[in-house]
């Protein structure tokens, strides 16, 4: 089992970073706006990952749209979720959503990156970190809209992640900075937040699915990300989830309720996370790559389920003819802000 995905310091590896990437627990690596100059540059930093990884590594990108895009000269300029139905009827907006789906992917996939953490399904409500990421504050056009962009995502080669489960939007406190706690009843909860999950899981469309660091406290006293509740009673056993659940960045704030880094790898992992992100701390992950004790298995098959493995693009992709019709789909929403 090889859990962990850790993130790099900059344009280029340095020399420690070389070695980590060789560890057995090293399952990818997550890239941030601080890996960006230009493309050509993070299509060599990929290619120097990939030499430098001892095995089959995935690597990933918080590349939502609006202010969660992380590459962006030279990368097409994403709208956030919620702008796409603001002056659109559902048709168009979903017209919309796969088109800036398919942009997304398409453009990633040519820089060998395999997949991005989106979309988010959150339900539109007081959340600070939330807002305009979230496609609406609807449930039905929450889920319509959501299986819409992952449909643009698969169609162009890239899975679907859904994040935060159960949701973040009802709580107002940004997990990143503080531990939010949601004192709602779980009859609330069932009937509202985690419809859009339950939902796009029947429909098959989730591969993925990345908990909240937020408690639930009329559920359970561990955050989202840390509950054998939340993960294993109902991700995986009430709503029939059979993807990869895959933790937030347990270097948050509401993260830390659990103790260490070590700490917090060992109980997501127990909690049923198949894949953990330790980032933005290189002594805390190098922490957990040099003590965290997991169980091999024959059955894990995280990494090759989230590789990308359709439609291989090549750069320039303005002389490819789908890129063309889903970027001038775009443009007339560029026109309406």
């Amino acid at each position: 089992m090889r859990p962990v995905i850790l993130d790099l310091q900059g344009y280029e590896l340095d020399s420690e970073e070389k070695e980590i990437l060789a560890h057995p627990l090293v399952a990818g690596i997550i890239l941030f706006t601080r890996n960006y100059h230009d493309i050509e540059q993070l299509k060599a930093l990929v290619k120097d990952i990939r030499r430098h990884a001892k095995n089959e590594l995935l690597i990933a990108v918080d590349h939502e749209g609006g202010r969660v895009q992380r590459f962006r000269n030279d990368f097409t300029r994403l709208p956030s979720a919620g702008s796409l139905i603001e002056n659109n009827d559902l048709k168009t907006a979903c017209e919309l959503a796969f088109s800036s789906a398919w942009i997304m992917a398409s453009e990633l996939i040519a820089c060998d990156i395999d997949f991005s953490f989106a979309p988010v399904i959150d339900i539109n409500g007081i959340s600070n970190v939330i807002q305009k990421r979230a496609f609406s504050s609807s449930i039905t056009e929450t889920v319509t809209l959501a299986e819409a962009y992952i449909n643009g995502m698969k169609s162009a080669g890239m899975v679907s992640t859904g994040k935060h489960f159960p949701g973040h939007g009802s709580v107002k406190a940004d997990s990143h900075i503080a531990l939010p706690v949601d004192s709602r009843s779980e009859l609330e909860i069932f009937t509202k937040d985690i419809k859009p999950f339950e939902n796009l899981i029947k429909k098959g469309c989730l591969d993925a699915v990345m908990p909240s660091h937020v408690v639930y406290s009329e559920c359970d006293l561990q955050p989202a990300g840390f509950s054998s509740y939340w993960l294993k009673d109902v991700l995986r056993t009430r709503l029939g989830f059979k993807g990869v659940v895959i933790s937030d960045d347990l270097s948050m704030h509401g993260a830390s309720f659990v103790g260490n880094h070590l700490s917090r790898a060992e109980s997501a992992i127990q909690a049923g996370c198949d894949l953990i992100l330790a980032c933005n701390d290189r002594s805390a992950a190098v922490s957990i790559l040099d003590n965290l004790k997991v169980k091999q298995t024959a059955q894990y098959h995280a990494i090759n389920q989230l590789r990308s493995t359709k439609n291989k693009f090549t750069l320039p992709l303005n002389k490819n003819p789908n890129w063309i019709k889903n970027k001038q789909m775009l443009m007339q929403l560029e026109e309406q802000c």
